[in-house]
């Protein structure tokens, strides 16, 4: 982000610093789903994280929450096939749900039928999803399989935003190109908010910013 920080700034310092604080308390794993009938009681607003299978989800999880073993990373692209949810605040404030990896190659293709199927009727029925986050590898910017979870959330009517993850990995005005390459994309879209947050698990990149961005979406 740039710019000065203003009282109308939902990004702004008070609104990171008070982010900073929630996500310092309580955090915990809930479940796994693996079905629409496990998933918890919709009591409480929910934010939940899309991406391809190897865009480092897991890993911007563990840095959003600063908790390095809160979600699982694997070297296995695609072995998440779960909704799992994770509690925060006490008492509870709000739930982050990370949704199975898309886009990887050597899945059974019932296995990404039956993604596909659980992801679709998990956006279209869960009415306490106040936005998903989708996560863009800022090395290679969206791909055919982005753009489809795009238009599924589209036809979804779900709020989402674009989230460039390892945005270490690249030159700073390869970064700012593909950043703007994404919001020109963005525009296009219905559902997506208009700004992209650049991230990097590693270096710290953005992640104060997306923890601001999270807790304004629950409102």
């Amino acid at each position: 982000m740039s710019g000065d920080a203003s009282d109308d700034d939902p990004l702004g310092a008070e609104a990171i610093e008070a982010a900073r604080k929630l996500f310092a308390g309580p955090i915990a794993f809930l479940k796994s789903a693996p079905a629409l009938d496990h998933l918890p009681s919709p009591d409480v607003p929910e934010i939940a994280f899309a991406g391809r299978s190897n865009v480092g989800k897991s890993s911007l999880l563990n840095a959003l929450t600063g908790r390095n073993g809160l979600a699982r990373t694997s070297n296995t692209p695609g072995r998440t096939q779960e909704l799992n949810f994770f509690d925060i605040g006490a008492p509870l404030q709000f739930r982050l749900v990370d949704m199975p990896g898309y886009g990887f190659a050597k899945a059974p293709k019932d296995v990404v039928k039956k993604w596909r199927f659980l992801i679709n009727d998990f956006l279209r029925g869960r009415q306490v999803l106040k936005r998903t986050l989708v996560l863009v590898d800022a090395r290679h910017g969206l791909k055919e399989v982005d753009m489809d979870i795009l238009e599924m959330l589209d036809k979804a009517a779900v709020s989402y935003r674009l989230v460039l993850t390892k945005a270490d990995k690249i030159k700073p005005t390869e970064l700012a190109a593909v950043q703007a390459a994404t919001a020109v994309e963005a525009r296009k879209h219905p559902a997506a908010h208009p700004d992209i947050l650049a991230t990097s698990s590693e270096t710290g990149l953005g992640i104060a910013e997306l923890r601001a961005a999270v807790v304004e979406a629950i409102g």
